[in-house]
């Protein structure tokens, strides 16, 4: 892992739910036991953003505009499935190896479930982000052909990003004569991995998972952990959407 990738995370991670507010409401503390009445202001403000985050209600909308209108797809709309890595977990113990994380899971199992039906060859991205141990397109590979049984026609192992993603797996889809791809991910990820596919040539055709009913439940008001997850993901979308736009705009100009 380079440290300009380490130190990216890093920064990112204040502007994430929770670390960014908890970090601001123990500024608020420490003001308000000095006096400040601002610091009762800050606190309160960060307490009361947490608790709403964390809430499914607010985490789910928040997933929600991000997502693309599911749809039904036919295999008329492209010619090649692409399946976005989502994280992997180094040294799993009940495994004795490096195994996929839960979300590059749903993404496979989603991709093999399409592949299946669709009749399409697929191609899976994605580097190892620790800079050791096997990549993750290796892991997607091994566990769609050998546990789902589906045939992997191309693996890409040097993107560490979904920027990567596009810029790496591109040049293999010419290469074949791919222009047209379904491409697989949570929906929620889908407004900030599309351009970048798009950008460099190629026709894009939504094929997210993840979605989920949105039914209103008493329940849904409550915090709870998967609803601070949610939000983080919505927010880490939402920042990341912003910076690969100030990177194109600075690439322009």
């Amino acid at each position: 892992m380079t440290l300009a990738f380490l130190l990216g995370n890093l920064v990112a991670a204040f502007f994430l739910p929770p670390l960014g507010l908890l970090f601001l409401a123990v500024i608020g503390y420490l003001l308000l036991n000095r006096g400040n009445r601002f610091g009762k202001l800050l606190l309160g403000f960060s307490l009361g953003i947490l608790w709403l985050l964390s809430t499914p209600l607010v985490s789910g909308y928040l997933l929600d505009s991000l997502m693309p209108a599911p749809r039904v797809l036919t295999g008329k709309e492209a010619d090649a499935i692409v399946i976005l890595a989502g994280g992997s977990v180094p040294d799993a113990a009940e495994y004795g190896s490096d195994s996929l994380k839960w979300m590059t899971l749903e993404r496979v199992r989603y991709g093999a479930w399409l592949a299946r039906r669709l009749h399409k060859p697929i191609l899976v991205t994605g580097g190892s982000t620790r800079g050791y141990g096997a990549t993750e397109a290796s892991l997607m590979a091994a566990t769609l052909e050998h546990e789902f049984g589906v045939k992997v026609r191309w693996t890409e192992e040097q993107s560490r990003t979904t920027l990567e993603n596009a810029q790496y797996s591109v040049p293999i889809l010419k290469h074949a004569g791919i222009k047209r791809i379904y491409l697989v991910s949570h929906a929620w990820h889908l407004a900030r991995a599309i351009p970048e596919f798009e950008r460099l040539g190629m026709v894009v055709v939504p094929a997210g998972t993840g979605y989920h009913s949105g039914k209103f439940e008493l329940g849904s008001l409550l915090p709870s952990a998967s609803g601070m997850e949610n939000s983080y993901f919505a927010c880490h979308e939402a920042l990341g959407l912003q910076w690969y736009s100030l990177l194109h705009h600075l690439k322009k100009s």
